[in-house]
């Protein structure tokens, strides 16, 4: 894959990623390729937030909000469900919009300037999740964006706009450089939370009381 490939965004669909990365090589070659490109994204995505100190603002602003909501549609729903996890354990008022319990419209209908939206937009960008955090801006919430380009269309109404090499050498972008990002996300937020080791606490305690989870022996924690 070369660097102007990229550049000129010319693999929109993973049938033509396919072609162009996987089809006729061998699974070592490809292991290899897949393997060492993921290191490279990491390391540059790591890079990337602590110099531009992106997440440590969104991460401000997700804890001074009093209602914090994620939106991600398609695959991006897997990374909006991770964060979600990870900031209820520490925070309340955390809401997943998963277009069923929650739909969007709900949401929009009454946001607040003090809410906060998280919203995962990676190629090829859902219309459904752009328009929906455009309105979430427009109605005087906070947005960030967490997404693949400086150029993707929710740049020009993000607060905050958290960019992420997704490069890979498979035929779907890599996503392990934003679950990587997510995760120091939900950290610096649980971190500047105030009450969050006491709400992780009560987590622990009711988690013990339900009977929630087994210790390697498969055995009932007390």
């Amino acid at each position: 894959m070369s660097g102007t490939e990229e550049a000129n965004n010319s693999l929109q669909s993973p049938r033509q990623r396919f072609d162009a990365r996987v089809r006729r090589r061998s699974a070592a070659a490809l292991q290899d390729r897949v393997v060492a490109q993921e290191v490279r994204s990491l390391d540059a995505a790591m890079g990337s937030i602590v110099g531009d100190g992106s997440v440590e603002r969104a991460a401000a602003l997700v804890v001074g909000a009093r209602r914090r909501f994620i939106l991600g549609m398609g695959k991006s729903f897997a990374y909006a469900c991770l964060l979600a996890a990870d900031l209820g354990a520490s925070l309340s008022n955390v809401t997943t919009i998963d277009g069923r319990i929650v739909q969007a419209i709900d949401v929009l209908t009454e946001v607040r300037s003090s809410d906060v939206l998280v919203v995962f937009s990676l190629r090829r960008y859902r219309r459904d999740t752009v328009e929906a955090a455009r309105q979430f801006a427009a109605g005087g919430g906070a947005l960030v964006v967490i997404t693949d380009s400086e150029q993707a269309p929710l740049a020009a109404v993000a607060d905050v706009l958290i960019v992420v090499q997704t490069e890979s050498a498979s035929y779907s972008d890599s996503p392990t450089a934003i679950a990587a990002v997510a995760h120091v996300l939900a950290t610096l937020t649980t971190a500047s939370a105030k009450g969050a080791q006491r709400r992780l606490g009560e987590r622990d305690r009711f988690s013990r009381a339900l009977g929630t989870y087994l210790d390697d022996a498969g055995t009932e924690l007390p």
